[in-house]
């Protein structure tokens, strides 16, 4: 009678359990887990999965924003695309920004936040000042830098001035535009960097560099040996962010130089297509672009995770 007892309750037991890859659990406990998460569901499904899908439908379009008409043109907007002009000099000043922000944000992040690690006076204080300019409105401080470029009350010609050198146009030249915008972005966002950095270079234990200095290691070789190999997780997640961020860059440009800048200058891929929905109306075709801006990215952030964890399992 007992044994009969046991089988029918194993029995309810079994049936009262669901298995999910590959474990079981308690039928009770997975509907309480789904009524937690259906507000987190609800919520990617109605500001991520719908609109994504309504995008990639529209890139299929001419939907125009002004006449409000919408017609299925396969993939005409991605043709015409790759044979515009302005499609490709976006492009291509895109990647010359980011590819220079990328650079010299991370090396320069790098480099202070090594010196910062060490014993110098004032060292909170430096902190401080190079994180700041991190929390300032990013609108705010554009207009602050497009007073230090007017060529011709700005306090930047004036400094090129009194140490003779030639003055420059900065924001007003085809030339310079660009990359006074890059300088700027250096200012604002080089902090954050340097924080990740300092971060990473106070959790190495000192067990590490005191048997390096035992070993005879200079500093250069205790940080590119000891120091840098234990930094590549951080440095990956700078990478793999300023990638997207850079990608993705459109109020200080639009701010400081709007409608494209001088002859185009600072036109990037995102004001290319804030131009085309909102200013031309085409929203099928700036869909369409959108599309080819996340493929392009997700391309680079996956080529880059690949780097590196192959780097750090060749470092383990």
């Amino acid at each position: 009678m007992s044994t009969e007892m046991g089988a029918q309750k194993t029995g309810r037991t079994k049936r009262n359990k669901v298995k999910i890859f590959g474990r079981e659990y308690q039928t009770n406990e997975v509907m309480i887990g789904l009524l937690f998460i259906l507000p987190t569901i609800g919520f990617m499904v109605f500001t991520f999965i719908i609109p994504v899908i309504d995008v990639v439908e529209l890139s299929f379009t001419n939907f125009n924003l002004k006449t409000r008409t919408m017609e299925f043109i396969k993939f005409d907007n991605y043709t015409k695309l790759l044979g515009t002009e302005d499609f490709w000099k976006s492009l291509l000043n895109t990647v010359k920004y980011s590819v220079m922000k990328l650079t010299l944000d991370t090396s320069i992040a790098l480099f202070l936040a090594v010196l910062l690690d060490k014993s110098l006076p004032l060292k909170k204080f430096f902190r401080s000042s190079f994180f700041a300019p991190v929390v300032v409105p990013m609108v705010a401080s554009s207009l602050i830098w497009i007073w230090f470029y007017d060529p011709t009350v700005g306090p930047f010609n004036q400094i090129l001035g009194w140490l003779g050198l030639p003055e420059s146009q900065w924001l007003y030249h085809e030339s310079t535009a660009l990359w006074s915008i890059l300088l700027f972005s250096l200012w604002k966002g080089v902090g954050y960097n340097i924080i990740l950095f300092l971060s990473g270079l106070q959790n190495i234990p000192d067990s590490y560099t005191e048997a390096a200095k035992l070993d005879g290691a200079s500093e250069w070789q205790l940080f590119w040996k000891v120091k840098f190999p234990l930094l590549r997780p951080i440095t990956s997640f700078v990478i793999m962010m300023g990638i997207i961020n850079s990608f993705k860059v459109f109020a200080e440009f639009n701010v400081m130089t709007p409608d494209g800048g001088p002859l185009g200058s600072t036109k990037l891929i995102v004001s290319y297509i804030y131009e085309l929905a909102f200013t031309n109306g085409r929203m099928g075709r700036a869909c369409a672009c959108a599309l080819m801006l996340f493929v392009l990215i997700f391309v680079l952030t996956q080529f880059q995770s690949l780097v590196g964890a192959r780097k750090t399992v060749d470092i383990d």
